[in-house]
């Protein structure tokens, strides 16, 4: 099957010719189609499989249909849970879009608000935004939502667990009654039913994947190893291995910092990316990695999700994550869109109890594989994990310290404490 037999206009077929496309994914053969008929849609597939161009391309074929209003008003809203996120479905947005007569902007926390107002001001169709920063702009009266055709929640299970499921109400309150919802989660958690059950009107499901499983061109395997020793097979990993980009994930941001700040003294190149950097330092750590300028890039989970980085070959978990879901989501930025991808988890005697409810959510065993000269010491014992293990968090929430929750969320609490007009 080719773009071609998916009914898209010829202006559309010709944006993803240009981007070397020329046969959709499954989750785009079942979604366009269904999205084009007019359906309310509940996605979930795994991370790489093509989700993104799923709805922005009949997102934009239904605007198109008709000529634009003046003065132009918000017809489309994507919400997504980070700042990386929102900026790469704006750019498959703009990407798509470009031979058609639509404006699209993007909206996120972390920058200045008044080149938004001014973007805003002159009008846009499509407007991509982060839950928080929308928050802002409604607050201040600087955008209208009354006009939306068609409403977008990406990685809607990130966005719960998150905890934006309150700002998600904020926004569906500002929203036509009358519109399309296209719901697209990596899992389909209670939660995620929950909420689209009262969100969605007799949708379509789709589901290209069974549910939390990883994609199968990922080849996983564990290393165990003394907490002490990690950084140090970390480090002889990168040398023997000769990986030239890796995608390494910490549990909280002081680690990914000094993880970083280790590699680079051990000769190779690191960054760090989590909720406490700014955008523009984020934003330079991303673009250093994906140029080769850099080996390492260290990241917490919220920071980590969404970032599509084409052909990255190596992920590996320096600390497994508490919440076993979020195995799934780290080494799914791997092995994507046909690629083959390797996720290695150096695992310590406190992490047995993470990696044993990550065997049971895969529903198998991870192949162990010890390191010659980092074979474990029997005699150290287990330690208590800080905010982990047997301290999670309520659904829909997370331990800020563990999740380096996105910075929107941070400065939303911390304004509304000063009585502030919404959230950063």
């Amino acid at each position: 099957m080719s773009f071609d037999t998916l009914g898209l206009r010829a202006e559309l077929l010709r944006a993803v010719a240009e981007q070397g496309y020329d046969q959709p994914t499954p989750i785009q053969r079942q979604a366009i189609p269904t999205i084009l008929a007019g359906q309310d849609v509940l996605a979930g597939a795994q991370t790489g499989t093509g989700k993104t161009a799923g709805f922005t391309l009949p997102l934009l074929q239904l605007l198109s249909a008709a000529a634009p209003r003046n003065p132009r008003k918000v017809r489309a809203l994507i919400l997504a849970p980070t700042r990386e996120l929102a900026a790469q479905v704006g750019a498959s947005v703009a990407g798509y879009g470009r031979h058609l007569p639509l404006r699209s902007t993007i909206v996120f926390g972390g920058v200045g608000i008044n080149p938004q107002i001014a973007e805003l001001k002159r009008g846009v169709d499509i407007l991509i935004a982060t839950p928080g920063r929308l928050l802002d702009h409604l607050s201040q009266r600087t955008v209208d939502l009354g006009s939306v055709e068609i409403l977008v929640l990406d990685e809607a299970d990130r966005m719960l667990d998150m905890g934006f499921i309150h700002d998600i109400r904020k926004v569906l309150a500002a929203l036509p009654r009358q519109r399309q919802n296209l719901l697209f989660s990596a899992t389909f958690s209670d939660d995620i039913r929950a909420l689209a059950d009262k969100l969605l009107n007799a949708p379509v499901p789709i589901e290209v994947a069974r549910r939390n499983t990883p994609a199968e061109a990922v080849a996983q395997a564990v290393h165990p190893v003394d907490r002490a020793r990690k950084r140090e097979l970390l480090t002889r990993l990168f040398l023997t291995q000769q990986w030239r980009q890796a995608l390494v994930f910490t549990r909280t941001k002081h680690g990914a910092n000094r993880l970083a700040q280790q590699l680079d003294d051990d000769g190779i190149s690191a960054a760090a990316i989590h909720g406490n950097k700014s955008q523009s330092a984020r934003t330079k750590a991303l673009a250093d990695f994906k140029a080769g300028r850099i080996q390492a890039l260290v990241a917490t989970d919220i920071a980590a999700r969404g970032l599509d980085i084409d052909q990255l070959p190596q992920v590996v978990n320096y600390e497994l994550p508490n919440v076993p879901e979020d195995y799934v989501h780290r080494i799914g930025r791997t092995g994507r869109a046909g690629n083959a991808g390797s996720a290695v988890s150096l695992v310590c005697i406190d992490e047995r109890k993470l990696l044993q409810d990550i065997e049971r959510l895969l529903n198998r065993r991870l192949e162990q594989v010890v390191v010659p000269d980092f074979e474990p010491d029997p005699n150290i014992p287990a330690e208590p994990i800080p905010n982990g293990r047997g301290a999670r968090p309520a659904p829909g929430r997370r331990n800020s310290a563990n999740s380096g929750r996105d910075a929107d969320r941070r400065r939303s609490g911390q304004r509304q404490r000063r009585q502030g007009a919404g959230r950063g």
